[in-house]
């Protein structure tokens, strides 16, 4: 029932020590005084750069990462309505800042890592001891009370709309009638992706849909879902692009792989530091497969045209 952690690639594993050796030789010439870091990021990646990439980060370049954490959906949003100009973006689709961001914030962006989606619960639940012997989520789900399960607002996030999206697919693998309809009408819609496992952790609701590296960074066992729905493999894209959802700003997401990118805004307050977390995201891997995220030998690769400052 638990995620096994993904390993790192071997070359760019290499790198990371020689990735950190160079940003700490920056490091001795910044000093205590250093500019911090603004990151503008994708809810699920909150604890992953609060607890691992910013210290490691700090450590090794000075600067302090100044960290905010939405749905994707409303980092772009924010983005886009001058609510927010941050050194750093990043998305939990990558082509949804694509879609959004290019020609007018950023024309370049680096993927540096994939996700999959399951189920993770609260075992001392009514919901999560079914889960926990072995029920099929699905079954699970369906017959569970309405509010217990929480998915993500698929209006603000797109872990939300894959998990409608999911669902869908679910519905044609296992051949479930109305299983989406069923579930959209149970399901409570978390509008605060980063507190979409507070509420499970607590036992205020059992299950959540959520991302492999979420279930890892609290603790909580997880339901992994099958590939045919995960959304984790890259080869299933075409499969994966039969479903779609449209959110309530007019946005339609064509359902793709889990493919987290960052960018730097061209109006960065601090751009040279936000090139080095980018580049920093590149040459650590180890500290991304550690948190449960995936990076494979597709990943990192670059989209668009990086500054020479960033080395893929």
């Amino acid at each position: 029932m638990t995620t096994q952690r993904g390993s790192g690639v071997s070359r760019r594993s290499a790198l990371r020590t020689v990735g950190v050796a160079a940003l700490g030789g920056v490091a001795g010439c910044v000093g205590d005084g250093a500019a911090p870091v603004s990151l503008l990021s994708a809810g699920s990646l909150a604890r992953t750069f609060e607890d691992h990439i910013g210290p490691a980060f700090e450590d090794a370049t000075g600067h302090r990462l100044d960290g905010e954490y939405y749905g994707s959906n409303a980092v772009m949003r924010r983005v886009e309505d001058d609510l927010a100009v941050p050194d750093v973006i990043t998305s939990a689709d990558a082509t949804l800042l694509r879609d959004r961001l290019y020609g007018t914030v950023t024309d370049w962006d680096v993927a540096f890592a994939s996700n999959s989606l399951g189920v993770a619960y609260n075992p001392e639940t009514a919901v999560g001891q079914r889960l926990a012997d072995g029920t099929p989520w699905y079954t699970v789900a369906a017959e569970s009370e309405p509010g217990v399960i929480a998915i993500s607002d698929p209006d603000l996030d797109p872990l939300g709309y894959r998990a409608v999206m999911a669902f869908e697919l679910a519905a044609a693998e296992h051949d479930l009638s109305n299983f989406r309809e069923r579930l959209l009408q149970r399901v409570y819609r978390e509008p605060a992706e980063p507190q979409l496992l507070a509420g499970v952790e607590s036992g205020g609701r059992a299950a959540a849909i959520a991302y492999k590296n979420m279930a890892i960074e609290h603790g909580l066992p997880f339901v992994a879902f099958p590939p045919a729905y995960n959304f984790g493999r890259l080869a299933l894209a075409d499969h994966y692009a039969t479903v779609e959802y449209t959110t309530d700003d007019g946005y339609t997401a064509t359902g793709r792989p889990v493919i987290y990118n960052a960018t730097v805004h061209q109006d960065a307050s601090n751009p040279a530091a936000g090139r080095q977390l980018v580049q920093f995201l590149i040459d650590n891997p180890t500290l991304l497969t550690d948190t449960g995220l995936t990076v494979g030998p597709q990943l990192p690769r670059p989209h668009g045209t990086p500054p020479e400052a960033i080395t893929v």
